[in-house]
């Protein structure tokens, strides 16, 4: 079968392209290896930005239920540092945001079809993309297979130098605190923010061998230990690994990358889901109009490089500044708690809110 775009992988990145390209009357494959709904590793925090993006792509009704985090606070070794999120970010869980993000694309005219595995894409442009399925074939292709799929595992691979494990589990608190929480520890760090109806995401990132389990990971900060004591599991827990941290790569053969296929940005910034559509939209206009494949690539790879690489960089940043001796975490903490520092910081990390378009040149085909 023919199509104008095929775009792997599913999650947010997949559905921006797919969504955005699909309204400009492209014909749209999307393919997805899993089956929506389901759990996933993320914080599911999203930030200002990501509300913005989110509603720009039609799911207001979505982000207006979302309960709102204005607050944020950072636990390490025994000292504690607050910061306000103006504008509020807001918490919408991955079963769900996946889930409407898919239904939407499905609605705008793309082809969704779940339970079929992408295993080898060849061609440049057209391009022939081998699946479970059976072949198809599109003038463009967007690999948003996620930052360890079988498309991308050779290049992490020689990448991967200290092997991180992530855990990610709901549970039921009562009375909970209103703001994310990022704690702190030898080994990783677990971030804890609240979803409604009396239930908290705990998500952590450790090193391979620090904990083999949620529970293990919860007992690794003393506040995290003491908070979590009364907690009861509201869904199942779910982990991934590796996680591999290396430089963004924006296309390769003409194929472009979005999301996590393009990089994996540290999880404590809170912008992973911003990144993911910012870069999903970013790709369906790179592919408008007339231009070629070799085109198209450029513009990207431009647009990917001024815009979200320095991101990935200043993220490198905050990683270091979070591991730095105990003997100097307090003043690391004291610093945090100015507001001009916190809105550098966070400024830094952040995806410029850019209208992601629905009208336009038709993407290429």
């Amino acid at each position: 079968m023919w199509f104008d775009l095929a775009i792997i992988g599913g999650g947010p990145a997949g559905t921006a392209v797919a969504i955005t390209a699909a309204r400009r009357g492209a014909r749209v494959l999307l393919l997805e290896r899993g089956r929506f709904p389901r759990h996933k590793v993320c914080g599911e925090f999203i930030s200002p930005e990501g509300v913005a993006l989110l509603a720009a792509l039609g799911l207001d009704d979505l982000v207006h239920r979302a309960p709102r985090i204005a607050h944020a606070r950072i636990f390490a070794a025994t000292a504690v540092a607050e910061a306000a999120l103006s504008p509020a970010g807001a918490a919408i869980s991955r079963y769900e945001l996946d889930d409407a993000l898919w239904r939407l694309a499905a609605e705008c005219g793309a082809d969704c079809r779940q339970q079929v595995e992408a295993r080898a894409i060849t061609g440049a442009g057209p391009f022939v993309i081998e699946t479970t399925a059976g072949d198809y074939s599109a003038r463009g292709v967007v690999n948003a297979s996620g930052r360890w799929s079988n498309l991308r595992r050779s290049r992490l691979a020689r990448r991967q130098r200290e092997k991180w494990v992530g855990w990610k589990a709901h549970f039921r608190e009562q009375g909970p605190a209103s703001s994310v929480d990022l704690y702190f520890f030898a080994g990783g760090y677990c971030g804890v923010q609240p979803l409604g109806d009396g239930q908290v995401n705990a998500c952590a990132m450790v090193r391979a061998g620090s904990a083999h389990s949620i529970e293990q990971v919860l007992a690794l900060q003393p506040k995290l230990s003491e908070r979590s004591r009364a907690w009861q599991q509201a869904s199942e827990t779910v982990a991934t690994s590796p996680l591999v941290f290396a430089p963004p790569q924006a296309e390769e053969g003409g194929v472009l990358f979005a999301g996590d296929a393009a990089g994996f940005i540290d999880p404590f910034v809170g912008d992973g889901i911003s990144l993911a559509l910012r870069s999903g939209a970013m790709a369906a206009s790179a592919l408008a109009g007339k231009r070629s494949v070799v085109e198209a690539a450029a513009i990207y790879r431009s647009q990917y490089e001024r815009e979200l690489r320095p991101l990935f960089r200043h993220a490198g940043w905050l990683r270091r500044l979070a591991s730095v001796p105990r003997a100097f975490q307090g003043l690391v903490m004291a610093a945090l708690q100015s507001p001009r520092v916190t809105s550098f910081l966070i400024g830094k990390t952040r995806v410029s809110i850019v209208p992601i378009g629905t009208s336009g040149d038709r993407v290429i085909g």
